[in-house]
């Protein structure tokens, strides 16, 4: 029997916690009420001023979060009456708390709790920005009860389903959100609450478009949805596509004279492609004890860059940070440059949305970025929450012009500013020098090299991106490549002509004689000038190789000429045209193909026509003919084609004339022949009708192989059975031993019995009678009455005794 101290303590506790139980109650209902109550035209200051709750704000006021910013100020209210929300303001504003109170202050007044599932699910573009967002929901929420957890990829699958169906709150990235809606079998959205797009205009673009479509196709319509971004989609579609009922459009910074930071200062430089490389260390070198991040367009890129830099030991910690890298090591890079005091990082645009670096000094744009959303949210990552902030961004003369007229349309002011020569240093023999040394490097910027030309080529804007008009082959120089490696996707490109192109031309050199200037004679070089041509000299000669080192370059002439190599007398400095890979004839010229003109141009006739020919083809087009391959194409009608300009597949008349397999008819008469319906009728009753014949010649052709095939069996079956016996056949007749006596008349004993057994031949069969029993004994082509006649016993048994073998 329990004490009455023990009892007395019992019913305390309990009267305790009911009257606890009621005043959670009352407070609840309290703030229902002010909630409801809340006049959302009124300017709000402090997180004081919101009717919050308990566990919320104490999360606010350990967080050191007491003052409100111009999107908190608006959102927050409209958000806590439940409404759907468009948030648009700049970057480094504070829109994350702007959507994780309305989160925690919903899930609570509906009082969620574990077994009610999800609750509220927030989606972020990248990885990095979901883990910030987390950390912030951790810190605001931590006084509250819900669980709250983080789905993105590059950690266990497995680990994540075990615990996915207890979690009230998640944060992730759409790729994994969808994952384990198609496959987590236990983790169900069907009372789901809310949904919030972080980075909205990312998520919605087509890079996400498929998975978002399907993520909203498992979620209820019914729910509150809100978009928060720097930059703000306004598409009816988009909007519909997410179900958003009357949205609320909140955007605090339309009418300011800037989309960035009044803090910011935004420059740009006009610098050429192959000097930005140059301008980019210079700067580092200039800026030891800055924080720093450098925006690339590749992965490929921010890895040779970043191997390169740590290479030449600038004096500042170097980092990189793109999507190839393990989640361990992104996070790792991100702590890391979160807490160091100077540091350079080189990015991807990974980092250009929603991170938070605690004071980044500089943002250096080196590739341009593809629209003014990119460029604001890329300089966004400095001069955050009223710090002040410098962005440089490095413009080819090609982009310059489209790029500044784009920024000027989003109201973004940015200045250009020169570069000082004297401070300038070029690293361009470092990087020969090291990418000559190690082929890891080399590879990297190869690949660097490929990866940027197409981030370029596939831009949409052609405006500002025109990969023709950049120098692309002095780019690939200045990242220390002996030359610039072949770009396969770009039309146009030539390398694969010049490597194919004939060097007959070429092969013409200065010994075999010049012009004189003017008298139309020939002179041969003098002996001690005349060069022995060896293998290697033609190897160096030829102008299809992709990689050539410098060296190369500085040996040979613009004219293609070896430097020092003796020349005729009649040799000129200016001559341009000197080595020609292939020479054509105008049609209508003499009897050659040389017009009438200069004595140098005879000359050149008199150097080249024995070995080049011009063949006229069909009056119009012409073929050189320098080469013994060219030469041999002329025997082939098919191959001769494609010098006629013919690149399609073609079908030759019973006339042998070639014809595309879908020739243009013309329009007349095709008009004449009746209406375009009456004749697409005409012609499915005529392919209908071509089709049936067809089928019927396939089965008459089926059937007579299968007959044939019938027939060459049953030879073999019978070369098999009768190869015993040496080419004779025999048929034998078996009487009865009545008749063998010789009262049978010579017909009656052709006639067999009732016991004898006979085989047909296979000819005496018809086709449609059905083939009867085998019988393995012999058979013969021999008439039956050439069979020898059984007279006596003594003739039978030995008749018996040689079928018996």
């Amino acid at each position: 029997m329990a004490p009455p101290n023990s009892r007395n303590g019992k019913h305390a506790k309990s009267r305790d916690a009911s009257l606890k139980r009621k005043r959670g109650q009352e407070d609840l209902s309290t703030l229902v009420q002010k909630v409801e109550d809340l006049d959302i035209k009124e300017t709000f200051k402090s997180f004081s001023d919101i009717p919050l709750s308990e566990p919320t704000a104490s999360g606010l006021e350990a967080s050191h979060f007491k003052a409100l910013t111009d999107i908190q100020s608006r959102a927050i209210p409209h958000a806590l009456k439940g409404r759907d929300i468009l948030g648009a303001a700049k970057t480094g504003s504070g829109k994350t708390l702007a959507f994780i109170i309305p989160v925690l202050e919903n899930l609570y007044r509906r009082q969620w709790a574990e077994h009610d599932g999800l609750g509220a699910l927030i989606l972020s573009p990248t990885r990095e920005l979901a883990i910030q967002i987390f950390e912030v929901l951790r810190k605001v929420g931590r006084f509250h009860g819900f669980s709250a957890g983080l789905i993105i990829g590059g950690k266990s699958l497995r680990e994540e389903q075990d615990r996915l169906g207890r979690m009230n709150i998640l944060v992730c990235t759409p790729g994994r959100m969808l994952q384990h809606l198609d496959q987590t079998a236990m983790f169900d959205t069907f009372n789901l609450q809310m949904l919030v797009l972080d980075e909205a205009d990312r998520i919605m673009d087509m890079g996400f478009q498929k998975t978002v479509d399907a993520i909203v196709g498992h979620l209820p319509n019914e729910r509150q949805t809100m978009l928060f971004s720097a930059t703000q989609t306004k598409k009816v579609s988009d909007l519909a596509r997410l179900s958003l009922q009357d949205p609320e459009y909140v955007a605090v910074h339309n009418t300011a004279e800037s989309a960035t930071p009044s803090t910011l200062q935004q420059h740009y430089v006009v610098t050429p492609l192959h000097n930005k490389l140059d301008v980019l260390w210079s700067f580092i070198r200039s800026n030891l004890k800055s924080k720093t991040i450098v925006f690339l367009s590749s992965g490929k890129q921010v890895r040779f860059v970043y191997e390169s830099f740590r290479r030449l030991q600038p004096g500042i910690p170097l980092m990189h940070l793109h999507g190839r890298q393990k989640q361990g090591g992104r996070l790792d890079i991100t702590s890391k440059y979160s807490q160091a005091k100077h540091a350079v990082l080189f990015s991807t645009d990974i980092a250009a949305r929603g991170l938070d670096f605690p004071a980044v000094d500089w943002v250096i744009q080196m590739d341009c970025p593809e629209d003014a959303d990119t460029y604001i949210h890329r300089v966004g990552r400095t001069a955050r929450y009223e710090r002040n902030g410098r962005a440089v961004m490095f413009l080819d003369p090609s982009e310059e012009k489209g790029m500044l007229a784009r920024l000027e349309q989003k109201k973004v002011p940015v200045e250009r500013i020169n570069v000082k020569a004297n401070k300038q240093q070029s690293i361009k023999n470092q990087l020969q020098s090291m990418c000559f040394k190690d082929p890891e490097l080399k590879y990297l910027g190869q690949k660097a090299f490929i990866s940027y030309a197409k981030s370029v080529y596939v831009q949409k804007d052609k405006e500002i991106f025109n990969i023709k008009a950049m120098k692309l082959d002095e780019f690939a120089s200045s990242m220390g490549l002996p030359g610039a490696p072949r770009i396969k996707f770009i039309k146009g490109d030539d390398t694969k002509e010049r490597k194919n192109a004939p060097r007959a031309a070429a092969n013409l050199s200065s010994d075999d004689g010049d012009s004189d200037g003017g008298e139309g004679k020939k002179k041969k070089a003098p002996k001690e000038e005349k060069q022995v041509r060896t293998k290697y000299d033609r190897m160096f000669e030829r102008q299809n190789q992709d990689v050539l080192a410098d060296h190369y370059h500085k040996l040979i002439n613009d004219d293609g000429t070896m430097v020092g190599a003796a020349k005729g007398p009649g040799d000129g400095e200016d001559e341009d045209d000197f080595l020609s890979v292939k020479r054509r004839y105008e049609a209508g010229d003499e009897d050659l193909g040389v017009a009438s003109g200069s004595d140098e141009d005879a000359s050149d006739e008199d150097a080249s026509d024995k070995d080049i020919k011009t063949v006229h083809i069909d009056g119009k087009s012409e073929l050189t003919i320098d080469s013994k391959r060219r030469e041999k194409l002329l025997k082939s009608k098919k191959k001769l084609l494609k010098f006629k300009g013919k690149g399609k597949k073609l079908v030759y008349d019973e006339d042998g004339n070639a014809h595309e397999v879908y020739e243009l008819e013309d329009e007349e008469q095709f008009r004449a022949k009746g209406d375009a319906k009456e004749q697409q009728a005409r012609f499915l009753e005529q392919e209908t009708e071509r089709a049936r014949q067809a089928d019927l010649e396939d089965k008459a052709v089926a059937k007579q192989k299968k007959r044939e095939k019938k027939e060459k069996r049953k030879a073999r079956e019978r070369e098999e059975l009768y190869s015993d016996d040496e080419g004779e056949e025999v048929v034998a007749q078996l009487a009865p031993y009545e008749e063998s006596e010789g009262s049978a008349s010579e017909d009656d004993s052709r006639r067999p019995s009732k016991r004898t057994k006979v085989q047909r031949h296979e000819s005496d069969e018809s086709e449609d009678e059905p083939r009867p029993k085998k019988d393995y004994r012999r058979s013969t082509t021999r008439p039956a009455q050439e069979a020898p006649q059984i007279q006596t016993l003594e003739d039978l048994e030995s008749l018996a005794t040689g079928l018996l073998g």
